[in-house]
């Protein structure tokens, strides 16, 4: 069975500061979390995309429930 994590990440804009969604999915990879996708999630009135979650799963022991 796996867990999933899902970060907001904002991402390059000209005047508003963005997230390194590099250094983002390094500090969760160190963790044991395995990097999936990147989900657009909100875009600018232009079309770009201005925020994403970036997706991680990792990957858990079942209990067996007796």
């Amino acid at each position: 069975m796996y867990r999933y994590l899902f970060v907001e990440c904002k991402v390059g804009g000209l005047w508003g500061k963005s997230n390194n969604h590099r250094d983002e999915i390094e500090k969760y990879v160190v963790q044991g979390w395995r990097f999936v996708s990147a989900i657009p999630k909100s875009s600018g009135s232009y079309g770009q995309i201005d925020f994403v979650d970036l997706v991680f799963e990792k990957e858990e022991e079942e209990s067996l429930e007796i």
